[in-house]
């Protein structure tokens, strides 16, 4: 399988690159800005680089050549979101797996949904719809991954998911467990596919995350 990360330089990407290297035998392309830069390749005969914005749909075009599935790390702007799945249509691509955040369908209850409310703020939280909408209407195939707040832990790659209308338990989860998942998700395409899943740790039902 060949695989386009967009956005290589992020924590999760970087940790998903590490990961895939080591578990599979896929090849990665690697895009993102100055990511020649910000990454330091180990294995080249798997590893492309493009160096590029995602405007710049010629470079897009090329990175995404013969590539079967896309991991974008952010979708924050439902134009770059849209961009590069007109882009992934001219290209012939149909998979894409998306990195969103909790809380876009109100679907965050109580004494956390609250706090998340006041800590993303109404402007992130519909940009970060207004993405979701775009992914889920395209006809492509794909995967919304909710997440709630970010941590790391070694070792921690414990994760439950929740599927779109259901409630969002779980006030935060380890970047291990969401590269577990992504993994999870790549290994069994046809089992998520077209679904925008919560993402959280079993048993943090808490009022904010145990790092804040």
């Amino acid at each position: 399988m060949n695989i386009l990360i967009l956005g290589a330089a992020g924590q999760i990407s970087q940790m998903l690159i590490d990961r895939l290297l080591t578990e599979t035998s896929h090849s990665l392309v690697l895009y993102g800005r100055n990511i020649s830069r910000r990454i330091k390749i180990s294995e080249p005969q798997r590893e492309t680089i493009f160096d590029g914005d995602f405007s710049e749909k010629n470079k897009l075009i090329s990175a995404m050549t013969g590539v079967d599935v896309v991991y974008l790390n952010d979708m924050n702007s439902p134009e770059v979101t849209e961009e590069i799945i007109l882009t992934m249509k001219e290209a012939g691509v149909s998979w894409i797996i998306g990195a969103n955040i909790l809380g876009i369908y109100d679907e965050v209850a109580g004494a956390f949904g609250e706090w998340n409310k006041r800590m993303v703020g109404n402007t992130s939280t519909e940009r970060h719809r207004k993405a979701a909408d775009i992914l889920e209407s395209s006809g492509l195939d794909y995967v919304n991954l909710r997440l709630t707040w970010l941590y790391d832990q070694e070792g921690n790659e414990s994760y439950q998911v929740s599927q779109k209308g259901e409630p969002f338990i779980g006030a935060q989860i380890s970047r291990q467990a969401v590269v577990r998942l992504i993994m999870d998700i790549l290994a069994d395409k046809e089992k998520y596919k077209n679904t925008s899943l919560g993402v959280s740790e079993p048993d943090t039902n808490w009022g904010k995350p145990s790092f804040y």
